[in-house]
């Protein structure tokens, strides 16, 4: 019964202690107005309700009312395809310097949006989730330059993220 109990607690010191390893850290601290605007897709990991989307936008409006207004858009099936929008709200975790946020497009089913990767000018930005589930690479303009695209992806191999899943979004 002992030897049990003794391999219990070892199995949740390692699984907890190779949790913390590969614990997800955010930016220290977002301008929210200065994140305020427009977002293109560079790359993703495809989820189920961005199926076939191409030239995928977000735009973020801080209100004066303490949360973001969300405005996601694609083109369906092609680049030319029939523009689908989406609009939502994101609420700013308390004490995380604004870069964990909650979003909100159904109530009352709430996201975690976690900005794990932010460039000093704004220019870039990398979003997940604490599970590591969902990533997205967010750029001001529809294209990157290689090099820095090179050097987030190595950043988020540091990190522990599943290269293999990255697929690259189709922008004009």
């Amino acid at each position: 019964m002992k030897f049990k109990f003794l391999k219990t607690i070892m199995l949740v010191f390692i699984h907890t202690s190779a949790s913390n390893a590969q614990a997800l850290q955010t930016v220290p601290n977002v301008e929210l107005k200065k994140y305020a605007g427009k977002w293109y897709e560079i790359a993703s990991y495809p989820q189920t309700f961005q199926k076939g989307c191409h030239c995928t936008t977000a735009e973020y409006t801080f209100t004066e009312k303490g949360y973001v207004i969300v405005e996601n858009r694609c083109n369906r099936d092609s680049i030319n395809g029939k523009q689908s929008y989406i609009k939502g709200k994101a609420f700013v975790e308390k004490n995380s310097g604004n870069a964990k946020l909650k979003v909100q497009f159904f109530w009352p089913f709430k996201g975690k949006y976690w900005i794990i990767d932010l460039a000093d000018d704004y220019s870039y930005a990398v979003v997940s989730h604490p599970n590591k589930k969902y990533l997205w690479i967010l750029s001001r303009t529809s294209q990157m330059n290689d090099s820095k695209y090179q050097e987030i992806i190595l950043k988020l191999k540091q990190i522990g993220f599943d290269l293999s899943r990255i697929q690259i979004t189709k922008q004009l």
